[in-house]
This record gives structure tokens, C-alpha cells and sequence, in this order.
């Protein structure tokens, strides 16, 4: 959790915040999505997190996702802003957020897969076919849309 929400939450506890996020889909040469398994919630989800004060957001997506998975994005791409109910979330230790989460794409990258102590259970890669059920709640939308995007399907408004 980035210092800011954590000061943050000093003062207001669990209360909603606006929280924004600077997240990150990797796809490999195969078109296999990166996905990772979330320590807090056991569920599966790309790397992001909050952005910290007067940080940019597209060098917020590469710290975390370094930070995340161990690996450096030579390169990224601005796939969407997601917000709104779809991505309000209570975390398991009763933090609640209105997440606004701007996600980029990152085809080429350099690293090792490393998965970060205590925030991360695993690293896969799945074809957009194959994605887990149970994916993590905010950040559901975004990855549905990427998924149908994958697989040539037009997602319906």
C-alpha cells in the first residue's frame, strides 16, 4: 500500500477513499496475459497500485509492476481509464476505495519473473481463454474488456 493512502488511512479508517491506481497488463509472444495471485484476497489480478503523490502514473505502473513481478517495461501503452461502481472495493481488512484505475499494456519488457513477499502468492501466464474464475473484483472490468478485445469479441455497453 502506497505511504499516502496509508497516512491517509490514519486519519480516516476504513471510510471510502478515492484511491487512483497505476496498473499493467503484460502479454508474452504468445498472447498470454500475466496474471498474479493476490495475497490479500487468494484472487487473481494484473500488477498495479496506487499512485503516490505528484507521481506520474505511467512511472507508477512500472514501479509496480516491477515491484510486483520483477520485471521492466521497455515499452507501454494506454489501454483505459476504469472506475465507477465496477471498481469500488472493500479490501478483507475493511479498507473500502472507489478505485480509478488507469491501465496500460506492456508487450515488451526485460526480467526475471519474482513475485513480491507478502503481496504475492504466484505468477502465471494464461491465454485469454483460459482466465481464472476467480479474478479480483476491481479489477474485473478492465480485464474482461482486455479479454474480449484478445479474442476478437466487441464488449456490449
Amino acid at each position: 500500500m502506497s505511504g499516502y493512502i496509508m497516512d491517509l488511512r490514519k486519519i480516516v479508517g476504513h471510510r471510502p477513499l478515492l484511491q487512483v491506481g497505476a496498473s499493467t497488463i503484460v502479454e508474452d509472444r504468445d498472447g498470454r496475459i500475466l496474471l498474479q495471485l493476490r495475497s490479500d484476497n487468494g484472487c487473481w489480478g494484473y500488477a498495479g497500485g496506487s499512485v503516490e503523490l505528484d507521481e506520474d502514473v505511467e512511472q507508477a505502473a512500472r514501479r509496480e509492476l516491477f515491484e510486483e513481478t520483477g520485471l521492466v517495461a521497455r515499452s507501454m501503452e494506454l489501454f483505459g481509464v476504469f472506475s465507477g461502481k465496477d471498481t469500488h472495493y472493500v479490501y478483507p481488512n475493511g479498507d473500502e476505495v472507489s478505485n480509478v484505475d488507469i491501465v496500460y499494456i506492456c508487450r515488451e519488457y526485460d526480467g526475471e519473473l519474482c513475485c513480491q513477499r507478502g503481496e504475492v502468492e504466484e505468477l502465471k501466464f494464461f491465454s485469454p481463454d483460459e482466465i481464472p474464475d476467480n479474478i479480483s473484483k476491481p479489477i474485473e472490468k478492465a480485464l474482461r474488456k482486455y479479454v474480449s478485445m484478445r479474442l476478437g469479441k466487441e464488449e456490449k455497453r
